[in-house]
């Protein structure tokens, strides 16, 4: 079949997971490490993503973290919206937390989504047309943050809730986290763009969970200034609470 004759999520879903091949290869490949490991990868999977979704959705606009921006997206219902690896330091440290974001935006929300998690033996592709079910609820929350700059918010919140906290590398990593039953939260407020969140939150909320802003108002995607602020992505069960105390603190 050809990628034409693809839906929306199925397509989705095979980009991603050929682009997480792909960088396997670059990996494996031994020419180059650390930080230019990271931008070969980049430069590889955006070339092989931008020209397979301009070859199969030409009438489609198209936002990539590697192109420079098309305003022309701005007047466009459906929009792509590509991060060829999330997490490029720690694909480049050859870490398992690291993932192919590839999404779709319609009217400016996160409709279809795969998150390939090339780094984990099993390949792990996620998508938003193909919900699993949801793994039994932790009685004690666990909220996936940044091994690096875990944001205030997420640990006076856990704090308050009795929960613990879990380091984790990429955005896409940290979220699907929650939808393969590790964590039961992500909460940031570190500030990201589009192509951080997009197709998480699209295989998020296929497989029922609340995603919005910190302080509950809805993610919108294709805006001028890709820029997001902060993000909420967790268990339907705690997302009441867990909005409560991030309004406590102002």
């Amino acid at each position: 079949m050809s990628a034409a004759a693809l839906s929306d999520g199925e397509l989705a879903a095979r980009l991603a997971a050929a682009a997480g091949r792909l960088l396997l290869e670059v990996r494996a490949s031994g020419l180059v490490d650390g930080k230019a490991l990271g931008n070969a990868g980049d430069a590889t999977a955006n070339q092989f993503l931008c020209h397979a979704i301009r070859a199969a959705r030409p009438d489609d606009g198209l936002l990539s973290e590697e192109e420079k921006d098309d305003p022309a997206r701005l007047r466009q219902s459906r929009v792509w919206i590509v991060d060829p690896v999330d997490g490029t330091r720690e694909y480049g440290e050859a870490r398992s937390d690291w993932a192919v974001h590839v999404a779709l935006a319609v009217d400016g929300v996160a409709s279809v989504g795969a998150v390939a998690l090339p780094g984990l033996d099993s390949g792990v592709v996620l998508c938003s047309d193909m919900p699993q079910p949801l793994a039994p609820i932790a009685a004690r929350p666990r909220f996936v943050v940044s091994r690096t700059r875990p944001p205030r918010e997420a640990e006076v919140v856990a704090l308050a809730l009795g929960g613990e906290l879990v380091p984790m590398g990429s955005a896409g990593a940290k979220a699907m986290a929650v939808v393969r039953g590790e964590a039961e939260v992500y909460l940031h407020s570190g500030g990201q763009h589009e192509w951080d969140s997009c197709a998480p939150v699209a295989v998020a909320l296929a497989h029922g969970l609340h995603c919005s802003r910190i302080d509950g108002s809805p993610l919108i995607y294709n805006q001028a200034d890709t820029f997001m602020p902060d993000l909420l992505i967790c268990r339907p069960e705690w997302a009441n609470r867990v909005l409560a105390e991030v309004a406590k603190l102002g």
